[in-house]
This record gives structure tokens, C-alpha cells and sequence, in this order.
């Protein structure tokens, strides 16, 4: 079983609020539908849907205020919206697909996973379903609410359900020595190691130059998985083709986590 992660900014405009980016959606969903049926669960983020929301009412930080308790659903609401979009484009490509909704079935403590069941999404998988999940504003027994993050998902479900690979589907080829869309000479890191990605996260703050926006937590997120033995690959989805050669094991462009 695999995991395939497709990044807010795959998946929307991220400058455009409620905005889908409907061309690329479409096309990962036939690039999946070519590459064949396997078993995989499919997670995406919250790009210009979610996080708009999630920020004008800081869900994150949880419960302070009675007037996040409509941002909350809203939240939910703004991610139902988009994962509708992304199934009807994955059932039009005739891959049977079907949402799950994070919030139904986790809760968080202080932000991260504590109360999980997987066994529907499981049990999907096993039945050549592919369930489709995303980020969520779910239920925190510290802070009362939260975001959970597509990436915290991602990573726990490829854990506990013992996924050989999560496949995280971004906006550029994958880690670099520094941003590529800001300075011209930076190199891609085809390979990062355990120890380096721990490194990494520990420099925290002072890294965030040298990496596009968001890898760092990624690269945080993707550690445990990659600890217990699931191999990580970053990939640029915007570019036609390349979801499809990675599902394949061709080689593309990317970065591999490797422990």
C-alpha cells in the first residue's frame, strides 16, 4: 500500500481564496487512473480552501473565543467543499473513490494524533476502494479544536497501516539547498538520510530560507514514518507526467527520505 500526499498548492490556487486548480486535479486524476489500480490511500491539503479560514479564525491555536466555533465549521465546511471536487475528478477518471472525513474518527492532544481508528480506511483499501482524506479542523482534548495538518496525516497512516511509500505531491522537484523559485543556483538534494532530516528540523527557524515554503514540516512530519521503515519521495505534481512516473517507480526528479 502507498500513500499519495497532493500538497495545498497542487491541488488550489493558494492565492485565490475557494480557488481549485481544476486542470491539475483532473490531470492527477488520470495520471493515477494510468498508472494503474494498486492500493492507495490519497490525502490531500487545504491550499486556498482551508487555510484562509483556519487563519482569520485561529483554529490552530484552539479555543479562546466563542466566535471560533463557527470558523471551526466553516474550516470543515471549506475542506469538505474541496474534497468533493478532488473525488468527482478521481470517479470521472473511473477510479472508485470515496471520502473520508479526518475529523469523523481522530482525535488530537496538543495538536497531534492520540484517537485514531484507521480500520475504515483500512478496510477500503483492502476492498480496492481508495479512500480519499485531507487536512481537517478536528477535535483536540487540550485545546478543544485544531488543524491537523494533511502531512501529520499522511505520515500516521503510512505508519500504522504499513505503507512502503508515501508519495508527497508538491510544487517543485523536492528538497533544495536553497528556494529555487528565489536564488538560481539552487541545487536539488536527491537524497536526505534520517539523521540529516533530524538535523534539519533541529536548526528549525534558520532553515526556512533554504527550503521552499512548508517542506520543513514535511521533512518533520515524514521522519517518524520514515524511522519505522516507509520510504518518502518529493515530487513536483505540477508537472505533467511525473505522479504518474513516480506511482510507476520510474525515475523523475525528486528528493527520497531514506533512513
Amino acid at each position: 500500500m502507498e500513500i499519495l500526499k497532493l500538497g495545498g498548492s497542487v491541488v488550489t490556487h493558494k492565492d485565490r481564496p475557494k480557488t481549485p486548480n481544476t486542470e491539475a486535479i483532473r490531470r492527477l486524476a488520470s495520471e493515477v487512473a494510468i498508472a494503474g489500480p494498486r492500493k492507495l490511500v490519497v490525502v490531500h491539503g487545504g491550499g486556498s480552501y482551508g487555510h484562509p479560514l483556519a487563519k482569520e479564525y485561529d483554529i490552530s491555536a484552539g479555543y479562546s473565543s466563542p466566535r471560533q466555533l463557527a470558523g471551526f465549521s466553516l474550516t470543515h465546511q471549506a475542506m469538505v467543499e474541496l474534497n468533493r471536487i478532488v473525488v468527482e475528478a478521481f470517479l470521472d477518471a473511473g477510479i472508485p473513490a470515496v471520502s473520508i472525513a479526518p475529523s469523523s474518527f481522530i482525535v488530537t492532544e496538543d495538536r497531534r494524533i492520540v484517537n485514531v481508528d484507521f480500520s475504515v480506511v483500512s478496510r477500503a483499501v483492502e476492498s480496492n476502494i481508495v479512500p480519499v482524506l485531507y487536512g481537517d479542523a478536528v477535535l483536540d482534548s487540550a485545546r478543544r479544536f485544531t488543524i491537523l495538518s494533511g502531512d501529520q496525516l499522511a505520515a500516521r497512516l503510512a505508519t500504522d497501516l504499513g505503507a512502503t511509500r508515501i508519495v508527497f505531491g508538491v510544487d517543485v522537484d523536492g528538497v533544495y539547498t536553497a528556494n529555487p523559485k528565489l536564488v538560481k543556483e539552487a541545487r536539488l538534494i536527491e537524497e536526505l538520510s534520517l539523521s540529516q532530516m533530524r538535523g534539519m528540523v533541529r536548526i528549525g527557524e534558520a532553515l526556512s530560507t533554504d527550503v521552499t515554503g512548508g517542506m520543513l514540516g514535511k521533512i518533520n512530519e515524514a521522519g517518524a514514518a520514515v524511522d519505522a521503515g516507509v520510504e518518502v519521495q518529493l515530487v513536483n505534481a505540477l508537472k505533467p507526467g511525473v505522479i504518474n512516473g513516480a506511482l510507476r517507480g520510474e525515475k523523475v526528479p525528486c528528493t527520497w527520505l531514506r533512513r
